[in-house]
């Protein structure tokens, strides 16, 4: 339904996900009877997850501790640990940075050059680790890139960006064509953000087994405040699955919807699957575990841009180790800690044993979910506050 704006501009409502409720339906079941298995390319994996490309997420160890644990962690070809043969001293200098000048240490901090010898070290580490490779290029430099990650075993490239689209258009440079070059390579690709029904669609058509849900959504990007762009995740999601039906009839292809970004507690990433996600990309969730690189710090991949910053460092802290914030036990009563946990219970509370059930959970907009009855949580500053 379109809202007017004003009398030349018309919009839509959009929804985040605190704007929803899931509705139980009419059984319920064991959480250890829910499947929440996911599989993509051939690939199976415990934990319907991807922990983000970003430098305070995701190094070599902590990529092989989530594979282990039946997730996929993404590196970043474009950040510290491509730059620095040695990234722990940088890493400590990013934490010890004062908020005033985190922007500026972090802008002359990625001065430093990409190295394509440390690129393959980096994703070679991982598979002596015994797990998949995953690693994101952005589309400006993934054809540079590419092959030293091919040649070194990548098993998954995500080339992504704020903004993703199968069309760029350009009088400056020759644009990359996402789909003649995901056409003609033989691994797996996942491109994104997109945060819109034609985006999704678009960027399905290139032959992408898996698209990046989520524009502005995450804890430490300023996108939605610096270029005034995004859409609400709840909504954003429903719209790329709508996409997903869409290319499935046209192709006979399914393309996988992975929600990016916004997600706080086991509680968001159950509506980021009931609005139609296969999966769910996390990062300052992650920051907190005692294994993230980032010294209990977290930043996006344009927080150091050089010219327009669009992400800022946030401390997140060093609250649990990554298996409890996966898989519990939980010691804190917020949501925060054994999302995974807390996603076979929301599913098995509201009667859906498997993600594609669960996809079609009926949700409710529900402006007073956050505030019903809290009264004294809030006061108090305890449980959902």
């Amino acid at each position: 339904m379109e809202i007017e704006i004003g009398r030349g501009k018309k919009g839509r409502r959009a929804y985040g996900f605190d704007d929803i409720a899931i509705v139980p339906s009419r059984r319920t079941r064991d959480p250890e009877d829910i499947d929440i298995i996911w599989e993509l390319a051939g690939n199976k994996f415990e934990l319907p997850l991807l922990a983000s490309a970003m430098d305070g997420v995701v190094d070599p160890k902590l990529a092989i501790a989530l594979g282990k644990m039946g997730g996929l962690a993404v590196l970043n070809l474009e950040g510290i640990q491509t730059r620095f043969e040695d990234p722990d001293p940088v890493l400590d200098q990013i934490a010890a940075l004062s908020n005033k000048e985190a922007t500026r240490g972090l802008q002359e901090l990625y001065r430093e050059s990409v190295k394509e010898e440390l690129i393959a070290k980096r994703i070679k580490e991982i598979k002596a680790g015994g797990v998949l490779a995953a690693a994101s290029l952005t589309p400006q430099k993934v054809e540079k890139y590419y092959k030293t990650a091919i040649e070194a075993g990548l098993d998954i490239l995500i080339i992504q960006g704020t903004v993703v689209s199968a069309e760029h258009v350009s009088t400056q440079v020759v644009p990359l064509n996402l789909k003649e070059f995901i056409g003609r390579l033989d691994i797996p690709v996942i491109v994104g953000g997109c945060a819109s029904y034609s985006t999704a669609l678009h960027l399905m058509r290139t032959g992408a087994v898996g698209v990046l849900v989520g524009v502005g959504p995450g804890h430490a990007c300023t996108t939605r405040r610096v270029l005034g762009i995004g859409v609400p995740q709840a909504t954003a999601i429903a719209d790329a699955a709508a996409a997903r039906i869409t290319h499935l009839e046209e192709s006979g292809r399914y393309c996988h919807v992975i929600a990016d970004g916004g997600m706080r507690t086991g509680g968001d990433i159950a509506k980021a699957i009931a609005c139609g996600a296969d999966s769910v990309m996390i990062g300052s969730p992650i920051a907190k575990a005692e294994e993230a690189p980032g010294r209990g710090y977290h930043w996006g991949m344009a927080t150091f841009h050089p010219t327009l910053p669009r992400g800022t460092r946030v401390h997140a802290g060093q609250r649990c180790t990554l298996r409890e914030l996966l898989l519990g036990p939980a010691r804190e009563n917020d949501g925060t800690l054994n999302l995974f946990g807390a996603l076979r219970t929301s599913m098995a509370t509201t009667g859906y044993q498997n993600i594609k059930e669960f996809q079609k959970a009926e949700v409710l907009v529900a402006p007073s979910l956050q505030t019903e009855g809290k009264v004294l949580q809030q006061s108090q500053g305890v449980g959902m506050c």
